[in-house]
């Protein structure tokens, strides 16, 4: 039986920590928003029309995203295109839950 009284186990706190750091910024925080409702694919240059931050700057932080698999990246052609992982998003949510130790509901897995 896990003990509920302890501390996370370090890998799976280190995969929280790991989310919560993707979305330390406030760039990041309004990609992920802009991606998510949409709910369509967007160029890198859609977003940089979007949101007013240089293309460079976007670039960056869709990497950042794209690593904790918050942004999913497919190409068409010669153009990327960046759409919101409905899946990991909605997993956010549960990973705050149980950092603090509350009850969470069945989740969907995070990939």
């Amino acid at each position: 039986m896990k003990d509920d009284k302890g501390p996370l186990p370090r890998a799976e706190a280190e995969e929280y920590a790991s989310w919560f750091r993707a979305l330390a910024d406030a760039t990041r925080i309004q990609i992920v928003s802009l991606l998510a409702r949409r709910r369509e694919p967007m160029t890198v240059g859609e977003i940089v029309a979007a949101s007013g931050v240089g293309q460079s700057t976007v670039s960056h932080h869709l990497k950042i995203l794209a690593e904790v698999r918050f942004v999913l990246m497919d190409k068409q052609g010669t153009a990327s295109l960046y759409r919101i992982n409905d899946n990991c998003v909605s997993c956010f949510p549960t990973a705050a839950d149980v950092v603090m130790g509350n009850p969470v509901p069945a989740a969907p897995a995070c990939d």
